[in-house]
């Protein structure tokens, strides 16, 4: 185990952290502290693992550092659980169901439950990824499908009618899925039109940008790089700030499904 920024020893500073951890409520984890996790399967790779069960979260998010000819060929997913793959950067293999896929930045796969991805790195400089896992809910007459494809490809929907946020839908929206993955983008000076809360959790890697966002009724200053854990109900909206580039980032949302009791 490291650490994922490779820094290590002593520092020139106070020890001291951005990151918030409020279980089953919300996290925010930043790049610094974060470690690598040696996980069978994964080869070369630094894995750190995010939003877990012990989180509270009902899912799994990874961020994967793909090093060359590194990857997993034993497969991500298994029986009953549904997996999703998104490229942040570089250029990977990914296969599944017997087919290839070439997926550069932006381009994504989901397996549904049962199916396992495997995938390497094509390129001799670093990629990277985001990884998702959730344990698939099935409803009768209905299930999901592999799907895959680039986020340059998908329809760029301005949120609740705002032209300066923009939305993007990765999965079909049939009962078949019980989840989804989205990007969500504000331009500065941009946001939600409330604070949202709700049932469905949120695991969220901020892609670019800067923002100020709000958890738990909390206002918290955020950037690329870093991730938040959302749990159910948990309050949450945010702004984005700084020059120029948008405050974008991918989460997704469980969807589809009534409780269970």
């Amino acid at each position: 185990m490291g650490y994922l920024n490779n820094v290590t020893g002593y520092r020139d500073d106070l020890l001291a952290n951005r990151a918030i951890v409020k279980h089953g409520n919300y996290a925010l984890l930043t790049p610094d502290g974060l470690v690598k996790n040696i996980i069978p399967g994964f080869e070369d790779c630094d894995v750190t693992i995010l939003s877990t069960p012990k989180l509270g979260a009902s899912f799994v998010d990874y961020l994967v550092t793909l090093h060359q000819n590194g990857g997993n060929q034993q497969g991500f997913g298994g029986e009953g659980i549904e997996t999703f793959l998104y490229v942040i950067a570089g250029n990977i293999e990914a296969k599944a169901e017997g087919k290839t896929f070439s997926l550069t930045q932006g381009g994504y796969l989901y397996c549904p439950p049962g199916e396992m991805m495997t995938f390497s790195n094509a390129q001799t400089e670093d990629s990277q990824l985001f990884l998702y896992k959730r344990r698939y809910i099935p409803v009768e007459g209905h299930a999901s499908w592999l799907v895959s494809g680039n986020a340059s490809q998908l329809e760029r929907i301005h949120y609740e009618g705002m032209e300066d946020v923009i939305l993007l839908d990765f999965l079909p929206k049939e009962l078949g899925f019980d989840m989804n993955m989205h990007i969500l983008s504000f331009e500065p000076g941009a946001s939600h039109g409330y604070i949202e809360t709700h049932v469905q959790e949120h695991g969220a890697y901020i892609l670019s940008g800067q923002g100020v966002y709000n958890l738990d009724n909390n206002w918290v200053p955020v950037k690329k790089g870093d991730y938040i854990f959302m749990g159910a109900y948990s309050l949450q909206a945010g702004y984005g700030v700084g020059r120029g580039e948008a405050f974008s980032y991918i989460y997704s949302k469980d969807c589809n499904r009534d409780v269970m009791i």
